[in-house]
């Protein structure tokens, strides 16, 4: 069976009630409601992982730029709460990124990691920026 990766995270977003928009083939965003009327927008992308000639299926969501004030070791110590999230600087942002392998996709896998990924970065959003943001 052909891996479709647009339809499964369709099928995801509708499952949690959340929003669904498709970049292309490789790319979606969905908008995760969270508690108290918030949301938060994850990038999820399927991308070739040339290291481990694999392909893996990827959720990233902003939590803020990167500023002198953010203790980076507060989040590296959050890191080691998380069962697949983790915190990333990317482009000077501060971002919440969760990974597995094609290989190793179930829906509620996915779910798990799309839902952790958000709520961590919704979280540390609010307690960075005291806003609802992305």
């Amino acid at each position: 069976m052909k891996f479709n990766f647009s339809e499964l995270m369709e099928r995801i977003a509708n499952e949690i009630g959340g929003q669904y928009s498709e970049y292309d083939k490789t790319k979606s965003v969905i908008i995760v409601p969270l508690s108290e009327n918030r949301y938060q927008a994850v990038v999820g992308v399927e991308k070739y992982i040339e290291k481990f000639d694999k392909t893996r299926v990827e959720f990233s969501s902003k939590v803020c730029p990167l500023s002198d004030d953010i203790d980076l070791k507060s989040l590296l110590v959050e890191n080691a709460k998380t069962c697949y999230a983790r915190f990333v600087i990317i482009d000077d942002y501060v971002k919440v990124e969760g990974s597995t392998f094609l290989e190793n996709i179930s829906d509620g896998g996915l779910k798990e990691i799309l839902e952790e990924v958000a709520g961590k970065a919704d979280e540390w959003e609010m307690k960075l920026t005291g806003l609802d943001v992305h």
